[in-house]
């Protein structure tokens, strides 16, 4: 249910600036922790320790331990009111908390409850009556008013919602009631909450069936089987995106190395996860049981599965960027009687240059997309699909991937399906809404304690942010993936980032700055660059050192990405292979190239990339002395470019248009707000709703600095000079 504000409180700044200091993901963990209340929030900084403040160990996660004054202030509130107030909303928080059962008005009406007394919590301002029951002011009243029962009245009511959860697809919620409900250890219930957490799961109930086995665990007379039950409860609240508690249990709970594997893969060291992920697939699978790696589960797959193990340490193998690992894991596999995923395959074979093969095995794996499958092998045929070149397929791979793992309630998967939509989004000329998918996938990203995945959504902002000109943003995104990175072996976002800077210094003009950078994305290994960037990287490492008059090494690299490029037969690649032959040509022996690399863009998906092309063909054909089509191709780049929000680009197609003589009218939209990048749009939007600067930050996982540099640009791209104009603006542009 919404909690409400009582008419007597006023909206007020919260205080932010302990909580401002923290790492972006502890900060909106933390938030998140608190239910967005800016008061608790502000006690709970006060009470971590320097790891948790760090983000080293995982924040606290019981009310008692969030916000230890608040809650007392609150139980005091609860106390003061009679006695028949009480029971109702201690049963109305029962029913709600910590397991939403929705049973309160059938138990209220099973036990003869007059409701009359409500109307004093509602006069003190605690709750009213709803529509369906009881609405609390705010979530820690909730908790207080169920923490201010006495025990006994706890069981109590717990057993009066079990009597009435009776009907279909309640069973899990009565199981809960009665174990909540019961007197001590019970391993007959403890069994019965086992039982039920297990339908949960397989219905996409994720958090019930984590909460499930945490009372089972609590009511077994067993120690083995608890310390089980916790294991099994600590995976399913990391499924769930409930990081700091997965890790807490799982520490409490029995070894696992692979959830220790997984953990680490998604928050600790890349190159630990492929260890202990590797050592977990050894010891759980053998050759008299093969498993094929291919096939969709459906989402029915335990996650400890041969299919899941392979899926993980293939994860592993490219966040590291080493990966010859692949090549480790894929004769582990083979040995073992396993057959590898075809991302897994291909990528080892693309290591070892075996080009073929490795097309053949991605075009396996990224076949697989089709709706309703399991999530994670829907994320491995997305990046299958885009190791192709095949923008179309994995845009389709990773929102089914998202889809599905929204349905099967396997929320940390959807973030991850987002970091690798991000580029698919990048290559079809669509900066503006990767931008905006790419930030709310990092809020969520740091929200489930995934701060690998943020890192690598990270370099995926400041690749955006360099196409569309952003450079502060660019820059401070991209040094803090760099910062991330190094420290935990993730080669490819590094890279990422790498390129990120590389391309803005290509846009800028700084040729021998781009050079050096890309050049170095040649290497790979943990923190040096990575086999998937290195084809990203290659098109814009020739024309910068087509521009440095230093082609020996770029001459070597465009051989190898043609080698690629003719392998996969993807006419996007093909294009930009046929445009670095055309940078590479003599005069006029260009201009063909540039034709054939036009003509191949025509029946691929990277848009802009066709409008680079254009500008870098038009800037050949000036110097060719060649005006008319010159001047035909600058401005098709250039209306391209201004389509995109990328004004770095549009600048140099002004450049030499005005060097041809030509006109380079502005082709702005009617509406002023399409001139801002999509950050600099939902910052203004907020801005208008008359957030502060220290909110949006806050909400956005950005340092106050950065959404101070946004606003100065909205101001700047928009002409105006305060927040009131922007309000006035805003609403009129919304209006239109």
């Amino acid at each position: 249910m919404t909690p409400v504000n009582p008419p007597h409180q006023t909206r007020t700044s919260p205080p932010q600036p302990v909580i401002s200091a923290l790492p972006e993901g502890v900060r909106v963990r933390l938030l998140h922790s608190v239910y967005g209340d800016p008061h608790a929030a502000a006690e709970l900084v006060t009470l971590l320790t320097d790891r948790q403040s760090a983000g080293l160990d995982p924040l606290p996660t019981e009310p008692a331990d969030l916000a230890p004054a608040l809650l007392r202030d609150r139980r005091a509130q609860i106390r003061a009111l009679p006695d028949d107030t009480r029971l109702l909303l201690l049963l109305a928080a029962a029913d709600q908390y910590p397991v939403a059962t929705q049973a309160f008005l059938r138990a209220v009406t099973a036990a003869r409850l007059d409701t009359r007394p409500l109307e004093t919590a509602e006069a003190a301002g605690v709750a009213h009556s709803g529509a369906g029951g009881v609405v609390f002011r705010d979530a820690w009243t909730r908790i207080a008013a169920y923490e201010a029962g006495s025990p006994a009245d706890r069981r109590a009511v717990h057993r009066l919602l079990a009597r009435v959860l009776h009907g279909d697809g309640e069973a899990a919620r009565r199981s809960w009631h009665r174990g909540a409900g019961a007197l001590g250890p019970s391993g007959r219930l403890a069994a019965e909450l086992r039982g039920s957490a297990d339908k949960a799961r397989r219905t996409g109930q994720l958090a019930l069936a984590r909460a499930l086995l945490e009372r089972s665990a609590t009511l077994s007379p067993d120690p083995s089987d608890r310390s089980r039950l916790l294991t099994r409860a600590a995976a399913d609240a990391w499924n769930a995106g409930d990081g700091d508690r997965a890790r807490r249990l799982a520490a409490s709970g029995a070894a696992d190395d692979v959830l220790g594997g997984l953990i680490a893969l998604r928050a600790g060291t890349a190159t630990e996860a492929f260890d202990a992920l590797l050592t977990a697939l050894t010891h759980r699978a053998g050759p008299a049981q093969p498993v094929r790696g291919n096939g969709s589960s459906g989402g029915r797959e335990p996650a400890d599965s041969a299919t899941h193990l392979l899926a993980r340490v293939t994860e592993a193998a490219i966040y590291t960027g080493d990966l010859r690992r692949c090549r480790e894991a894929e004769r582990a596999a083979w040995r073992l009687g396993i057959e590898p995923p075809g991302t897994l395959g291909g990528l080892a074979a693309a290591f070892e240059g075996r080009y073929e093969d490795a097309r053949d095995l991605l075009r396996a794996a990224a076949g697989r997309c089709g709706p309703g499958g399991d999530p994670t092998l829907l994320v491995h045929a997305g990046i299958a699909a885009l190791m192709l070149g095949d923008h179309s397929r994995a845009a389709t791979a990773t929102l089914r991937a998202a889809t599905a793992a929204h349905a099967q309630g396997v929320t940390a998967v959807v973030a991850q399906a987002m970091e690798f939509r991000a580029y698919a989004d990048f290559w079809t000329g669509r900066p503006q809404a990767g931008q905006a998918a790419a930030t709310e996938a990092l809020h969520q990203a740091y929200a489930t304690g995934q701060d690998n995945g943020a890192c690598h959504l990270q370099a995926a902002l400041a690749m955006f942010a360099a196409i569309t000109g952003d450079a502060d943003v660019c820059r401070e995104r991209a040094a803090a993936a760099r910062s991330y990175a190094l420290t935990r072996g993730l080669g490819l976002p590094a890279a990422l980032a790498q390129w990120a800077l590389a391309f803005l210094d290509l846009s800028d003009g700084r040729f021998a700055g781009a050079a050096a950078r890309l050049r170095a994305l040649a290497g790979f290994g943990p923190g040096h660059g990575h086999r998937a960037i290195r084809h990203l990287a290659t098109p814009h490492y020739v024309e910068a050192a087509v521009r440095t008059d230093d082609t020996r090494i770029a001459r070597g690299a465009h051989a190898d990405y043609h080698r690629w490029a003719t392998a996969v037969r993807s006419p996007d690649d093909l294009a930009l292979s046929a445009r670095c032959r055309a940078l590479l040509a003599p005069g006029e022996e260009a201009v063909e190239h540039y034709r054939t690399a036009l003509d191949l863009h025509a029946r691929g998906t990277r848009d802009f990339e066709r409008a680079r092309t254009e500008l870098l063909f038009g800037s050949a054909l000036r110097r060719l002395r060649r005006r008319t089509e010159a001047r035909d191709r600058l401005h098709s780049a250039l209306a391209a470019f201004e389509h995109f929000g990328a004004p770095h680009c549009a600048a140099r197609a002004r450049a030499e248009l005005r060097a041809l003589g030509a006109p380079t009218a502005p082709t702005h939209a009617v509406n002023p707000t399409a001139r801002l990048t999509a950050q600099q749009l939902l910052v203004a939007r907020m801005v208008a709703e008359g957030a502060t600067n220290r909110e949006i930050a806050a909400r956005l996982a950005l340092s106050p600095r950065t959404i101070d540099h946004h606003l100065r640009g909205v101001f700047t791209r928009l002409g105006i000079r305060s927040r009131i104009d922007l309000v006035r603006l805003i609403a009129e542009s919304e209006a239109s």
